[in-house]
């Protein structure tokens, strides 16, 4: 067993030359292949080093998955708003799930991705998934995400995300699951009186989503809103110095209908500023933390010793491909 182990070790690394470790996908045919499946597909799995796939600008009408054993991968697009990937199924069409509705599945741990949309362009009819990540330690850099109800599943129960500058829209529930995720700077539309986070974070796990220095904006036909409801009992969202509009709803917070949520739900807020700021109408039940709460929170959960975190607020990757 041990020299069969041996050799099989030799075949995955020696002549790494010999693996593709830089993609092209283009609508035009331009580049190693026209659609991102195929790309992926071509993947090594496990690589030695980094595997960067470019996106050129087009729409890319189709269904991705990025499987476990693809880790290291980054998604680089040309160019945000015309860099697409989109696909329109939802819950209840034929045997689809919310869970199997997704444009594209990444869980391939270390993933990156940078200008890029991902659209659930099935419209409200659902639940419909643009995004479905379980990977750990995934980061999207100025990536749009586009839909309706359940646009993003944060999922994997002992996963972490980072999400910077990025944009996200949804009608119900838009941001959900157990993983823990932290939102710097991101715009966050609201098309629907709604709520805007249901996650179902584990019992034991210190953190759910953290939303900093992020900027809540609704469409015209919306009048109230609400940050958030426990999917799960043990749910845990944070917003802090973020700009609320007059349209999030006095009490904040949701029990879903369940007043037992209130006794183990963790929703809380520092700082956060705009006319649905105000602390004087939030539920009892949730809290206002202070600047020693804030900040360990933040130090304690994301920064300290995530240096995948910090190298990703300087990272510039060039679109050469």
């Amino acid at each position: 067993m041990a020299v069969f182990c041996n050799q099989l070790m030799f075949a995955q690394t020696a002549n790494p030359q010999q693996y593709k470790y830089v993609f092209t996908v283009a609508k035009d045919g331009t580049g190693d292949y026209k659609y991102i499946q195929d790309a992926i597909d071509a993947m090594r799995v496990f690589p030695l080093e980094r595997i960067t796939l470019y996106i050129k600008n087009g729409v890319y009408n189709e269904k991705i998955e990025l499987p476990g054993n693809n880790t290291d991968v980054s998604f680089i697009g040309e160019s945000v708003d015309k860099t697409i990937i989109t696909f329109s199924d939802y819950s209840g069409r034929g045997k689809l799930t919310t869970f199997t509705s997704f444009t594209a599945r990444i869980s391939g741990n270390r993933f990156y991705a940078e200008n890029i949309s991902f659209v659930n362009s099935a419209g409200p009819v659902g639940q419909a998934v643009a995004l479905y990540v379980d990977a750990d330690k995934a980061v999207f850099k100025n990536c749009k995400f586009l839909g309706n109800q359940d646009t993003m599943y944060l999922a994997g129960e002992n996963s972490m995300q980072y999400f910077l500058n990025c944009f996200i829209e949804g009608t119900t529930d838009f941001i959900f699951g157990p993983a823990a995720a932290l939102f710097d700077s991101c715009t966050i539309r609201c098309k629907s009186n709604s709520f805007i986070t249901a996650a179902s974070t584990p019992k034991d796990k210190p953190v759910g989503f953290v939303f900093r220095d992020c900027k809540v904006v609704v469409d015209s036909a919306v009048t109230k809103v609400f940050l958030g409801r426990p999917w799960r009992g043990f749910s845990k969202t944070v917003f802090i110095h973020c700009e609320l509009p007059k349209e999030i709803a006095p009490e904040g917070w949701n029990n879903w209908s369940n007043p037992d949520n209130e006794k183990t739900a963790y929703y809380a807020e520092y700082r956060n500023f705009g006319e649905g700021a105000s602390k004087d109408k939030r539920v009892a039940w949730s809290r206002q933390l202070t600047d020693k709460e804030a900040k360990e929170l933040i130090d304690n959960q994301f920064v300290k010793s995530r240096n995948w975190i910090l190298e990703t607020a300087t990272r510039k990757t060039p679109f050469k491909p």
